[in-house]
């Protein structure tokens, strides 16, 4: 039986069908579906919960700031956090 397009391109054949229904057959065991799952979110930038806080930027440090991050290829939120560490451990 030939596989149509759109089920190759999604990795879905009628194979892998009758396998998923085989095993939705045979039942789950809840507790390994949640013991597999691990932590959900975020993962913690510190020893506590993270804040969000906001703050206004003139349009060129904004500019600055992106540009700063795709040169370092991290995303802007570290350049803010590395600038406020190092700022508040110069003072």
């Amino acid at each position: 039986m030939e596989v149509h397009p759109s089920e190759r391109r999604h990795g879905f054949d009628d194979e892998l069908v009758e396998r998923l229904a085989d095993e939705a057959e045979q039942g789950y065991d809840v507790d390994e579906i949640i013991a597999r799952r691990g932590r959900r979110g975020r993962p913690p930038l510190g020893s506590a919960a993270s804040t969000v806080e906001s703050v206004r930027l003139d349009p060129e440090l904004k500019d600055r700031l992106t540009r700063r991050a795709q040169a370092d290829g991290v995303p802007v939120s570290e350049v803010i956090r590395e600038a406020l560490r190092h700022h508040l451990e110069a003072s």
